[in-house]
């Protein structure tokens, strides 16, 4: 079933409640400031049965200028507008305002009520009609209906509600498959029940019991209950205004502009790229960074509009701009916005959002009006390969690529594979799950990653490789350590490198020891050869070579990789030779008394304790001896 949100606009006391009441026998001003001075402050909502069975929801936005902001919070979600202008006054300032917005908002189908004609004398009417009618020639309401109605005797309100009800039968279906997506345009409590929100269900469908987040804050909550049109509801549909009953969460949690979503659904942002248009009717040029009020679905925020193709902005025209913002949004590419003035706050005008995500943008940059452009008019296919492109150091999951491209799911699940087909889109899996980054990316990355292996090598010739950790906070900080291990063995096919277990190294790469390594590797050989078993500690080895115990440990090192000697503790090495030598006599002297004592194997190396216990507790530790008390035995996995 089709639901559909029909919006009034226009100025201040054209009698836009009036008519509602009159289509709906429902009062939209709540607010005791309101009846008191005789003019619409806040939102209204009203709804009513049309005569083909649909039941429309009405919003009732203010009229007065200082109320824009409320009245961009209402007409986010309008499916067909009533434009009320009144038969005694004709077009007036907010009016044109809010034809502009309307306009910008992109807002499908309207229809102009004048209303007030029994006040007016029949040949003042048909000269306001006619001037009404050449007013709205160029904007969206051109071959609009122009109705004249009165509030007051009804005349002309059952036509009216035929041209909606006729409007209302063309307009095009939100989807209710899509993500759930909810603009909050109100916050209240309500006793016994607790938060309540209000606002128009933009996208997709919501139930009782489901769980969602709200945005920019990230806050969990669940929907305990919902009222369509004052009633309760298990479901709600895309199109509908919904009143949510929210667990969880207190009225200072929330506040007009925030969004209601599906977990995940959305990201956060304080940069929108967007194709911006400037009125006509604008009084002067946008300057670059200059200051300004942006509207996006329910929320306002300040930011700041860098101009990235023009130095400025002249009114009537367009241009790529990337807004800045003070304070973060939830939003998705291919929203339409708003932007008024700073100070005095007039609205200048609106667009497109082309990009949700963005980088900084440095201005006059080919590359990136290009990007852009291509945001704008490309298709799927193109879109989803910039997109790819520009967001691979986030390696972003299916989903998460398809939300930054901005498109449907439907659309991007074959283009996808077509990228993928073209050895253009790689993915690297991990926990099942596959992340995503470009090809041309993966090149960048491996050009990155040869340079820093090969500048590991120079500095660390004696070294086997450079670790995986290290070359991950070198080329991709981004992703993470359990990614990067999944995505090195394709990174270095890529770079023409190896993967050596916890190592990366050039093709070919061995460590050989030249000029004072080898020197050094020879002094080394021959102290230890010379008391294999009692050699001197580390710092004593380098006194004795005359190097520091830093540029010595890099060659021990070395040396033990390669098998030359063995570590027994961080400050004492022995040849390998004299381990493999105090292996077979511990083995023998336990095979033949049974066991080996401290005592024994120092005795038999005719060392010192100093030597002898940390040989023995590395034998332990390597399995091959087992303390029982003061003595060792051979292990049971060795014996």
């Amino acid at each position: 079933m089709k639901h559909v949100i029909i919006g009034t606009a226009g100025h201040i006391d054209h009698g836009k409640s009036s008519l509602i009441k009159a289509i709906t026998n429902i009062e939209t001003d709540r607010l005791k400031e309101e009846k008191k001075r005789g003019i619409t402050i806040e939102l209204g909502f009203a709804y009513f049965d049309l005569p083909s069975g649909r039941r429309a929801g009405i919003v009732d936005v203010p009229g007065h200028e200082k109320f824009i902001k409320n009245m961009l919070a209402g007409a986010s979600g309008i499916d067909v507008v009533i434009l009320v202008i009144a038969a005694d006054e004709g077009m007036m300032p907010q009016t044109i305002e809010h034809l502009h917005i309307l306009s910008l908002l992109q807002t499908q189908k309207g229809i102009v009520a004048v209303t007030k004609i029994d006040m007016v004398e029949p040949e003042w009417l048909e000269l306001m009609l006619d001037d009404i009618a050449d007013q709205l020639k160029g904007t969206f309401l051109e071959d609009a209906a122009i109705m004249p109605v009165s509030s007051v005797t009804k005349q002309g309100i059952p036509e009216l509600i035929e041209k909606i009800d006729e409007l209302t039968a063309e307009v095009v279906t939100r989807d209710d498959h899509l993500p759930f997506r909810y603009p909050i345009d109100r916050v209240f409590s309500m006793t016994g029940f607790g938060t309540v929100v209000t606002g128009t269900l933009i996208s997709g469908q919501i139930r009782v019991g489901d769980k969602i987040e709200i945005y920019p804050e990230n806050l969990e909550t669940r929907v305990r209950s919902l009222q369509v049109h004052g009633q309760k509801v298990d479901t709600a549909y895309a199109g509908q205004r919904v009143a949510m009953n929210l667990a969880g969460v207190q009225v200072t949690d929330l506040e007009r502009g925030n969004v209601l979503a599906a977990p995940g659904l959305l990201r956060t942002s304080l940069m929108l790229d967007v194709r911006l248009e400037l009125l006509d009717d604008v009084e002067k040029p946008l300057a670059n960074r200059e200051r300004l009020r942006l509207y996006t679905g329910t929320s306002e925020v300040l930011c700041r509009a860098v101009l990235l193709d023009t130095e400025y902005l002249f009114p009537g025209q367009k241009a790529l701009v990337q807004l800045r913002l003070e304070e973060p949004v939830a939003v998705l590419t291919g929203d339409r916005f708003v932007v008024r003035t700073y100070s005095p706050m007039h609205t200048i005008g609106g667009g497109a959002i082309l990009d949700a995500h963005p980088k900084k943008r440095r201005r006059f940059r080919a590359d990136g009006i290009q990007e852009l452009e291509l945001r704008e008019t490309g298709g799927d296919l193109q879109i989803l390969n910039q997109t790819l492109l520009t967001h691979s150091d986030q390696y972003p999951q299916e989903a998460e690529l398809f939300r930054l491209a901005g498109r449907p799911t439907e659309q991007l699940a074959d283009a996808l594979e077509t990228l993928q087909e073209e050895d253009l889109a790689l993915s690297v899996v991990v926990d099942g799950i596959p992340y995503y980054l470009h090809a041309e990316y993966l090149e960048k990355l491996a050009e990155r990653a040869r340079q820093a292996v090969a500048a590991y090598q120079r500095r660390f010739p004696l070294r086997p490789g450079m670790p995986k950790e290290e070359l991950r906070s070198r080329v991709s900080r981004q992703a993470s350590p359990k990614l990067f291990n999944s995505l090195v063995t394709l990174l270095a096919g890529e770079a023409g490198l190896e993967v050596r277990g916890g190592v990366i190294v050039e093709q070919g790469w061995q460590v050989t020891f030249t000029g004072p390594y080898a020197k050094m590797r020879e002094g080394v050989l021959a102290r230890l050869q010379a008391a294999p078993f009692a050699p001197p500690d580390i710092d004593e080895l380098a006194a004795e070579l005359n190097e520091t115990p830093e540029r010595l440990a890099e060659v021990l090192a070395a040396m033990s990789s390669q098998g030359e000697i063995v570590r027994v503790t961080p400050e004492l090495a022995f040849l390998t030779e004299t381990m493999d030598e105090v292996r077979e006599r511990v083995i023998k002297i336990i095979k033949e008394q049974g066991s080996i004592t401290l005592a024994d194997l120092r005795n038999a190396l005719e060392t010192s304790r100093k030597f002898a216990l940390p040989l023995l507790d590395y034998l332990d530790a390597q399995k091959i001896t087992k303390r029982e008390g003061d003595a060792r035995v051979l292990h049971p996995q060795y014996s």
